[in-house]
């Protein structure tokens, strides 16, 4: 295939035919399943005549058929437009329309819930297409490798749709890198908790395709003791979580005393897991390495990565950036500032994106000579490994002192019986901003908020003790499993 063709094709060349793709709540799907399932896709699809570059929508609970109607849009030179599936039928609309989708393809198993998305748009195909007959093998659409490939929206709160533009290009690279630093190969076999609408997800389903490994769907880590289940039985290699799917292994499962000798490789990324915690999922199994990533919808997915072997001696660190990836820590001139110095980080590589869709403004504001404005405040050490301090829209000013809500964060976890902890800024009339904290206890125990403000005011320097202290029965997520600061900053103002 062409340098930087059609993603579509690349994504599936390796894998052989009677080799296992994907597992999921159907059974077990070989790479000739998957590919006939592409075949009988883009055939249909091709039957909309969409001109090139056209939105199609993927509306779909995580499974081989997600994965067969991706790469059908992907072949077909047409753009996919994954949507999360938790989202309204309101909101799909709102977005549809925002990117100019007509067209879907549905899980039947979603029908009724969606049915006003089903019966709004102008062409939809479910599963049932793939009972049907195959035309036979599609031809591949050729297409440049700068074109769109996927809209992939990110999980920001704002009231506009935001959706990147993710090109041919910047998923071919990025899929090339991550495989070359984790050592995938067709033996990997990773447990998916992650929607693959999610950016996360999706480089998961890109780089065990791309080997030839295979992928085995977890629908739910509600009840965490299932993906421990699914791990041993299904002989699982890897595991990929955010910070909230490894506090809730820690919290609600046997992952730290559980025997699963298959696991050789955790991926970390989606938020910053303190410290405190980062070590306990390592300790817990100690045959499998565990990479903390740094990343962003704008960049594709990864942008670093920290080796296994400095994560104690790194703490705190995201690492360097991966193969094909430069970061540099730059002034709000987009000046390099010396190491130690706090800077934003600015990332340079084909794994960059080419920037919003019908958003010139924010489009010109975060991509800037051919690279990205994070919004990520971060310092550099000699050695040029990176340390974010803190999202800029995350500092806490108060009296006069920019404070980062993870050093509290790090404090509090390490406080036995904490879970989980997120803090932030509420308005102040003689500070201007004053600190609240929320946290989230273990099964059993029973920390009280004066319990944990005197931890912190044994442990914190007096500007970072929390103003205010509350407990909550869980902090509240997206639909990617991060938190969701905007609603706690409402809930500390109420």
């Amino acid at each position: 295939m062409a340098e930087g063709g059609n993603v579509g094709e690349f994504l599936l060349e390796a894998g052989e035919a009677d080799a296992v793709a994907m597992i999921d709540r159907d059974g077990t799907h070989t790479y000739a399943d998957l590919r006939a399932a592409v075949d009988i896709l883009a055939g249909r699809v091709a039957e909309w005549g969409l001109p090139p570059g056209a939105r199609v929508g993927l509306l779909s609970r995580n499974s081989a058929f997600w994965a067969a109607a991706y790469l059908a849009i992907l072949r077909s030179g047409l753009v996919a437009v994954p949507f999360a599936t938790v989202l309204s039928p309101a909101d799909v609309l709102k977005k549809a329309r925002f990117v100019d989708c007509d067209s879907f393809l549905v899980d039947s198993g979603l029908s009724r819930a969606f049915h006003d998305v089903v019966t709004s748009v102008g062409r939809v195909l479910s599963e049932a297409a793939l009972d049907g007959a195959g035309r036979g093998r599609q031809e591949v659409v050729p297409v440049e490798p700068d074109a769109d490939a996927v809209l992939m929206f990110t999980s920001g709160t704002t009231s506009a749709p935001r959706a990147v533009r993710v090109s041919h290009r910047n998923i071919r690279a990025n899929t090339t890198s991550i495989i070359d630093y984790l050592d995938l190969t067709a033996e990997d076999r990773i447990l998916v908790v992650l929607p693959f609408s999610y950016c996360y997800g999706a480089s998961l389903l890109h780089t065990h395709l791309r080997v030839g490994g295979s992928l085995a769907i977890c629908d739910t880590i509600a009840f965490p003791e299932t993906a421990i289940e699914q791990i041993r039985q299904e002989r699982c290699t890897g595991i990929a979580g955010v910070p909230s799917t490894y506090q809730s292994l820690l919290r609600s499962s046997s992952f730290e005393t559980a025997a699963l000798p298959t696991l050789r490789t955790m991926q970390q990324a989606g938020g910053r897991l303190p410290q405190p915690q980062i070590e306990r999922v390592a300790a817990a199994q100690p045959q499998a390495r565990l990479f903390v990533m740094y990343g962003a919808t704008e960049a594709t997915a990864r942008m670093s990565y920290l080796p296994p072997e400095l994560v104690r001696e790194r703490q705190g660190s995201i690492g360097r950036g991966i193969p094909g990836v430069t970061l540099s820590v730059v002034d709000p001139d987009g000046r390099p500032v010396p190491p130690g110095v706090v800077g934003e980080v600015f990332a340079r590589g084909d794994n960059i994106t080419k920037g919003y869709w019908d958003d010139p403004e924010g489009t010109a504001a975060k991509f800037v000579d051919g690279g990205l404005r994070t919004g990520d405040l971060a310092r550099a050490d000699e050695e040029g490994f990176l340390y974010v301090v803190d999202r800029e829209a995350d500092f806490i000013k108060s009296w006069g002192i920019r404070i980062s809500s993870h050093e509290i964060e790090d404090a509090v976890v390490q406080l036995p019986g904490v879970a989980a902890a997120a803090v932030v800024g509420r308005p102040d009339e003689a500070a201007g901003e004053s600190a609240v904290l929320f946290y989230v206890t273990s099964p059993g125990a029973d920390l009280t908020p004066e319990q944990v403000l005197t931890h912190c005011r044994k442990t914190l320097a007096k500007p970072l003790v929390p103003h205010e202290v509350r407990r909550v029965g869980e902090l509240p997520l997206n639909q990617n499993g991060k938190v969701l600061k905007t609603e706690l900053r409402t809930l500390a103002s109420s």
